[in-house]
């Protein structure tokens, strides 16, 4: 009898150690990457936008195995909304540091992105910071990349373009959060020393509203022959819809923020957005790299389509885990910053399809910007050099 228990324990033992081989062999140490952005309100698209490109890439990641000095590693996103409020942003960077040991944080809005640059050199926390605001790096923060260039680089195309087919008088009625004030801030001076009058300006809280008739209404009583304007593609597309049921026949200048594609969702097709231009959609893109991930993408998410808040977001996780590869370390900041520019340089263009050449000593990258203008209900490119001063 004894024998017998004796022998029936050893037997569970041998089976128990068995079970448990295969997930000792295949332990992995777990990294969170942080998110911290808009995920209800107004801009929640954008912010969700922001998150897929995120967690594809992350998904590729771990099913191909990533091995960081000799060990396994598997990457997590932790997402926390902050309804694009900046304080919301900061706390959400503490939580993700102190619950989650999280190396890195992604945070898509430059109030948010300013807010945890006041703090993550002290927390060891890496900002990849998805804003084209040039006081990003100007702050010389360095554990910050900007994942965009700089919008700056917009403004002289999209002046000559409308100014010829349009006219001088601009109306501004673009949102009112931080990177639109920016925008604006740097525009003005721009389109009036190009010989244009900013006829009327009144920006509106595209993040809370969704009726934006009496704030239109202002700008069209100037009579302009362009409207500025911009944010979160969604609201965007209702400015255009209710400029255009105001009877405006002008043309748009979209900044960065809003896609074309989703702004003509919500317009009910290109026709509303005549003679306006912007950045070029994703899907829009001829480039084969280009069209080989719309198709992943499509496929992960039916009825959708990537916008480059997916992608630009997509090529910059997967350059995050080649540079903690290249580091040796996955929760060393400093070290993973340090190696950035050499990361996107080695992703093979079926991931760096937007052409990343690199980041520069103060957390910036640089690709080729890519623009759109709607003719005749289409979309077109055009190449910035047939805008700009050669």
């Amino acid at each position: 009898m004894q024998n017998t228990r004796r022998n029936t324990i050893l037997a569970t033992l041998a089976l128990a150690g068995f079970a448990l081989a295969p997930a000792a062999a295949w332990a992995q140490d777990v990294v969170k990457i942080g998110y911290s952005g808009p995920l209800s309100g107004g801009a929640a698209l954008y912010g969700k936008n922001v998150l897929d490109g995120m967690q594809m890439a992350v998904e590729e990641i771990n099913a191909a195995g990533l091995d960081i000095g000799g060990k396994k590693v598997k990457l997590e996103i932790v997402a926390l909304d902050d309804k694009y409020n900046p304080s919301e942003t900061a706390i959400n960077a503490q939580r993700l540091v102190q619950e989650h040991k999280a190396p890195a944080v992604l945070v898509p809005h430059s109030g948010g992105i300013f807010a945890v640059q006041t703090s993550n050199e002290r927390q060891k926390l890496l900002v990849l910071a998805y804003s084209s605001v040039p006081q990003i790096t100007a702050r010389n923060n360095k554990l910050t990349l900007r994942i965009p260039p700089e919008f700056t680089e917009y403004i002289e195309p999209f002046t000559k373009y409308t100014m010829a087919k349009w006219g001088k008088n601009v109306g501004l009625a673009p949102a009112d959060h931080d990177y639109a004030k920016v925008w604006v801030a740097a525009f003005k001076p721009a389109w009036e020393k190009a010989g244009g009058k900013i006829v009327a300006e009144n920006p509106m809280s595209y993040n809370k509203a969704a009726d934006f008739y009496s704030g239109v209404s202002k700008v069209l009583a100037a009579k302009p022959d362009v409207m500025f304007i911009g944010g979160a593609s969604e609201p965007t597309g209702l400015v255009v819809k209710q400029a255009r049921e105001l009877g405006f026949k002008g043309g748009f200048i979209l900044i960065d923020q809003a896609k074309a594609d989703e702004v003509a969702k919500v317009t009910g097709g290109y026709a509303a957005l005549e003679g306006s231009i912007g950045v070029l959609p994703v899907v829009a893109d001829e480039d084969p790299n280009t069209k080989a991930f719309v198709e992943r993408y499509r496929k992960k998410h039916p009825g959708k389509d990537p916008s480059s808040e997916v992608t630009l977001n997509y090529t910059s996780i997967h350059a995050l885990a080649q540079a903690m590869k290249l580091a040796g370390s996955a929760t060393d900041a400093a070290a993973i910053r340090a190696q950035l520019d050499k990361a996107f340089k080695a992703l093979p263009a079926t991931i760096n399809f937007h052409g990343f050449r690199g980041v520069d000593d103060k957390g910036g990258t640089a690709f080729d910007m890519r623009l759109a203008v709607i003719e005749n209900g289409k979309v077109r490119e055009m190449k910035t050099a047939d805008l700009v001063k050669k």
